[in-house]
């Protein structure tokens, strides 16, 4: 049984270069909040694996895209199942927390994402368009993603990539929830300076878009970012669905805000660590 003081390891890579953002000063704030309430050390993912086992809980916060440690990351996935740790997201996310090929099946089940394919004998479900965008379905934070021409993202749709037209969208929009609770969003109205982010507030249309996939991805706890695009028609396209490691750009918003967003972490964590095991 977990102690008074839950015991959490949280993993994170404080050295991560993100273009445009600072994954450390927001691992340094989040884990000096959580220490509050949790007996707590920070490791980074390529650690994990090895430390685990002395804590009653494993927090997976800014580690940055996997690409770069899959390796770690496969052998620290391997290990929390056999043992059964409490990951926190846990580790039965559907979305990018399990490749992009998500957008795939989403789109072809009708729902309103980015049109998106994998293979080249598909390309022609999708819009047609000047030029076309290429990434891997294991990347994050651009890693690996291409612009190209429609002759060569034929050459490259081998299944390990997706292929999307590239849109010309009116802003990008993220909404962020702790377990299924909606906290907060924030926009980028410049569609050239993506983490420029202000803060945004959602209709009820806007709301029911990103609980959709909230719900289809059906996390129990955790802290998920749903990122969409408003396309030329108005109507929003998902972008993707973060469920391994998104980062909160919790230096846009207000202190009431996000004070109130860690409120609701401690509490989601605290019910995870103490409550029945999850399969």
């Amino acid at each position: 049984m977990p102690s008074v003081r839950p015991r959490v390891l949280y993993v994170t890579d404080l050295a991560y270069p993100a273009r445009g953002r600072r994954y450390c000063d927001e691992d340094i704030f989040l884990s000096a909040r959580l220490r509050e309430d949790f007996d707590l050390a920070l490791c980074h993912p390529r650690d994990a694996a090895a430390l685990m086992d002395g804590f009653d809980g494993v927090v997976v916060r800014n580690s940055g895209p996997v690409l770069g440690y899959q390796a770690a990351h496969d052998a620290f996935r391997a290990r929390a199942v056999e043992h059964g740790t409490r990951v926190y997201n846990p580790l039965t996310g559907r979305a990018d927390m399990a490749g992009k090929q998500y957008l795939v099946e989403l789109g072809a089940a009708g729902h309103p994402v980015i049109p998106t394919v994998d293979r080249p004998e598909d390309l022609r479900f999708l819009p047609e368009a000047d030029e076309y965008v290429v990434k891997p379905k294991t990347g994050a934070d651009s890693v690996g993603l291409r612009i190209v021409s429609a002759d060569r993202a034929r050459e490259l749709a081998d299944g390990t990539v997706l292929v999307q037209p590239r849109v010309d969208f009116a802003y990008e929009v993220s909404f962020y929830y702790v377990d299924d609770d909606f906290q907060y969003a924030l926009y980028a109205p410049r569609p050239d300076r993506r983490w420029q982010l202000e803060p945004y507030e959602p209709t009820g249309s806007d709301l029911e878009f990103a609980r959709r996939f909230i719900d289809w991805n059906g996390l129990g706890h955790g802290i998920q970012r749903v990122d969409a695009c408003r396309a030329p028609g108005g109507e929003l396209l998902l972008v993707e669905l973060e469920d391994l490691n998104p980062y909160l750009s919790l230096d846009a918003v207000d202190a009431q805000r996000r004070d109130a967003f860690v409120d609701a972490m401690k509490a989601s964590l605290r019910r995870f660590l103490t409550g029945p095991a999850v399969g």
